[in-house]
């Protein structure tokens, strides 16, 4: 062959691949993050004096990781519901005290991730402090853990109550010894918020708002969080003390799935 057929041989090769670079289908483009609705806001713009100590960003958690979704330490929520705690907020700072959040609104892949690490019954890593007395093949039928989460659709809220003015709270060191959730509260993790009884995400019976095992300073805790709540408009979940869902809710039939992150906000709601 000669050089000049050589030549022109590599040129149709080359024009081929080219061609065929050109006609493949395109390699799918990562998908766009869905976005949430005009509705929700971040509670920092609605009431900025809040504690927010937003838990699934960390691994100080029952799963002992961060949580699927969660990309910034911010509370999102529906207007409705970041207006009541507005109110409920005007109330507890007359009294010296603030609340404190831990989870807004939750996306379902972090819902879908709290489900895989149940199932994992080998991984017990946190076990010691969030439900030491609860077998983690009974998460689910326990009602523990679900396929499905209120705080999904915008208008359910974890917190607490803090009393003014705020001591600071140490990192939780993932390894470090865990203690019971439910053991005196100058033992277990530590925490700035009123005694409540039980850590937050206690997996356990004496997490049940009106446990009457629960008396004294943890029951007047307890009641003074759900009474301020409840007044404007807030409804307890009765297993869960930290557990409130504003009504009615803005999208009692929607479970949303955009992450936590400003950038999921509509612009101009910031």
């Amino acid at each position: 062959m000669t050089r000049s057929s050589t030549a022109l041989r590599t040129l149709a090769v080359t024009s081929a691949a080219l061609l065929a670079a050109a006609t493949a289908p395109t390699t799918a483009q990562a998908k766009p993050e869905p976005k949430a609705p005009k509705e929700f806001v971040a509670l920092n713009d609605v009431a900025p004096t809040i504690i927010q100590e937003m838990r699934y960003l960390t691994p100080h958690n029952f799963v002992g990781e961060p949580i699927d979704g969660y990309k910034k330490p911010m509370c999102i929520l529906t207007e409705d519901a970041a207006k009541g705690l507005q109110r409920a907020q005007r109330q507890l700072l007359k009294k010296g005290y603030s609340l404190k959040v831990y989870d807004c609104y939750r996306p379902q892949r972090a819902v879908n991730h709290f489900v895989e690490w149940a199932k994992d019954l080998e991984d017990e890593r946190m076990k010691a402090e969030f439900y030491p007395r609860v077998e983690k093949n009974r998460l689910f039928a326990d009602g523990y853990i679900a396929e499905k989460s209120g705080h999904s659709r915008g208008s359910t809220v974890d917190l607490t109550v803090v009393k003014l003015p705020a001591q600071p709270t140490r990192p939780y060191v993932p390894g470090e010894e865990l203690v019971d959730c439910a053991a005196p509260q100058d033992e277990r993790f530590p925490d700035n918020s009123v005694d409540m009884g039980t850590g937050f995400d206690c997996f356990d019976t004496l997490s049940h708002t009106l446990d009457p095992r629960i008396k004294g300073e943890q029951k007047a805790n307890r009641l003074l969080l759900k009474d301020t709540l409840e007044a404007e408009g807030f409804s307890n979940l009765p297993e869960e003390w930290w557990h409130y869902t504003y009504k009615p809710e803005t999208f009692p039939g929607t479970f949303f799935d955009f992450p936590v992150e400003r950038r999921s906000l509509t612009p101009g709601r910031r």
